[in-house]
């Protein structure tokens, strides 16, 4: 016989759990930001970037499971992967330069504004219909992004181009990672590809130069880069899969408040009234195209992944 408790019980756990991973997932990522940040005087980005994608494989395989070892890269979806791969690492690499050259912060709330380019690349890519709602977060969104930005584009401080590029690559990569979803394909394939493409992006940046033999204690930097955001990522995954998103969700935006503290200990940033206006309204936005998606059952974009 089916007991009511137990099963209640059992999915407040999960519940519990999926939370705790979102909390961890934030951490994770907010420790990465302040790594990237701190070996900003000393290594190029694109040695960062090949190093983000080199260790950050060392997780990833530890979810391949053992029958798929020999053969776990094989795939028919070769161009889908190739184009979520090729849109994240272009993520990838716009943020660590905005991370490099501009407040915690200020990158954390544009960064937000990723699933409002997401409502738009579904209508040109997917034919989906937005109705009002959803075009007044993304008309919130969009105000959100340009008041944080206006004050460095009048100071001509173009980093500011970065963390937006990055929002258009991170709507790319949704729309892929959902039709990479709907034909079946593992989590660890995705990743795997994706880590490999955005190493090599990296390792093509070597010729420029600007990349330099690390230190012992430069180099468990670059370590912990790769393993951090792989296992930030892995974290939020799995807080999804364990977890109510309605309950999780909310706990991304911690995100923000980590970024205003490590920025301010760590970096002495004081985030201006610009930036913490724009991020309200971002904050607001994307909250309302989740509510919206949440209640249409449609599939949620995960916040940042990277």
């Amino acid at each position: 016989m089916i007991n009511i408790n137990e099963i209640t019980k059992m999915i407040k756990n999960q519940n519990h759990l999926g939370g705790i991973c979102m909390i961890l997932s934030v951490l994770f990522f907010s420790f990465m930001d302040c790594l990237i940040k701190i070996t900003a005087t000393d290594f190029a980005v694109g040695q960062v970037m090949f190093s983000r994608a080199l260790f950050g494989l060392i997780p990833i395989f530890f979810l391949i499971p053992k029958k798929r070892l020999k053969n776990f890269y094989k795939t028919k979806n070769i161009s889908l992967h190739f184009h979520r791969s090729f849109w994240g690492a272009i993520a990838m690499y716009s943020i660590f330069v905005g991370i490099r050259n501009l407040g915690l912060a200020e990158v954390t709330s544009i960064a937000f504004s990723g699933p409002i380019w997401v409502v738009i690349f579904s209508i040109l890519f997917l034919g989906e219909k937005i109705r009002a709602k959803r075009w007044i977060a993304v008309g919130l969104g969009f105000i959100g992004v340009i008041i944080i930005s206006k004050p460095g584009f009048d100071n001509l401080n173009f980093y500011y181009i970065y963390p937006i590029i990055f929002t258009l690559g991170f709507a790319s990569v949704s729309i892929f990672i959902r039709k990479l979803t709907l034909v079946n394909e593992p989590i660890y394939l995705i990743a795997f590809y994706f880590s490999i493409c955005s190493g090599a992006m990296g390792l093509l940046t070597l010729p420029f130069g600007g990349w330099i033999m690390p230190t012992l204690y430069e180099l468990g930097l670059l370590i912990l880069i790769g393993l951090f955001g792989s296992i930030a990522n892995l974290l939020l995954t799995q807080s999804y899969k364990l977890a109510e998103v309605s309950l999780t969700t909310p706990l991304k935006y911690l995100s923000l408040v980590l970024a205003i503290i490590f920025g301010f200990y760590f970096f002495g940033e004081m985030p201006s009234v610009y930036t913490l206006t724009g991020a309200g309204l971002i904050v607001v936005s994307s909250a309302i195209i989740f509510v919206r998606e949440h209640q249409l059952k449609k599939p949620l974009t995960l916040p940042r992944q990277q």
